[in-house]
């Protein structure tokens, strides 16, 4: 599927409350043209809560409830229900969160419905922060980084939420990225035609959050697979599969971009280069992301 044979139909339509350069608005799109017409989106607080517009308007071409920050997965598993019990089996459910409504506020919620089998899919749009509420730390935030709760840089590592979907055994979870909308959107179709609970985690990075300039979004993707940090994966019926660039890094067919590749653009670290260089900090990162790679290659090379 190359870029331009995209389907042309928008449902996610003009006049939304998005940022500039907004990539859960990027991603929506092209989910959204993988999924279709009859689909259902079960949005918490989130982002997305805000670029839909105000009652009784929406930006949005399908039908969407707006539920409790805990709630995606709960809410999705009750209409997943009640289609089923309509009959409706051909309307896709899916959740739509960020980071902070699915690693930590929606985690509980999440985990139980895949264990339950449900038939739906769940969408994590990952822009590493509570962008919404002001840009405060979540479990998604990589070492270093500042937010309005960690104004010294973050002191954890992020974590591994990937890790934790597959641990559950569940028929399909991907992790995709913005910046490649061609992999996205085979991901999300494929997704679509599984039966049970699936999982696709999105980067999603985000100018205002992340502090760099808003044309700058698609860059900031491409670089976040180019350095490792962030990686391009299908795990299906108990089998990981990297893609694109990320398997030519596991296979050591490339060799990857230092992580202050990525960075250094982002005025979320800046503390670590002004006024001095904070070297440990930036060695951690480095060395976080390298054993998360050597992890991979053991597991799954």
């Amino acid at each position: 599927m190359a870029i331009k044979d995209l389907p042309d139909t928008e449902y996610v339509l003009a006049g939304s409350a998005a940022c500039p350069g907004c990539p859960a608005t990027i991603g929506l799109r092209i989910v959204l043209k993988a999924l279709g017409k009859n689909t259902v989106m079960i949005v918490p607080a989130c982002c997305t809560a805000v670029i839909e517009s105000v009652y009784p308007n929406t930006s949005f071409d399908i039908p969407v409830m707006n539920i409790a920050f805990e709630a995606a997965a709960a809410g999705a598993s009750g209409v997943e229900a009640g289609l089923r019990m309509q009959g409706k089996k051909d309307t896709t459910v899916f959740a739509w969160a960020g980071d902070g409504g699915t690693y930590d506020i929606g985690i509980q919620a999440l985990s139980g419905a895949i264990e339950r089998q449900t038939n739906f899919i769940y969408i994590c749009y990952n822009n590493q922060i509570y962008s919404n509420t002001g840009i405060q730390r979540s479990g998604a935030t990589p070492l270093g980084a500042w937010t309005t709760t960690t104004v010294g840089g973050k002191t954890e590592v992020r974590k591994e939420m990937g890790d934790i979907i597959r641990a559950h055994h569940l028929p399909y979870a991907a992790q995709a990225c913005i910046s490649y909308p061609e992999d996205l959107y085979n991901k999300v179709k494929k997704a679509k035609s599984i039966k049970g609970p699936k999982y696709i985690e999105i980067l999603a990075p985000c100018p205002p959050g992340w502090h760099f300039p808003m044309e700058k979004t698609v860059d900031m993707g491409v670089l976040a697979i180019e350095t490792g940090a962030w990686a391009l994966y299908e795990f299906e019926n108990e089998k990981m599969i990297f893609n694109g660039k990320s398997k030519l890094l596991l296979e050591k067919k490339i060799e990857p971009k230092p992580v202050e590749e990525w960075i250094k653009y982002q005025g979320r670290f800046r503390h670590l280069f002004k006024p001095t260089r904070d070297e440990k900090t930036l060695k951690a990162i480095q060395d976080n992301t390298d054993i998360i790679w050597e992890r991979y290659r053991k597991c799954y090379l």
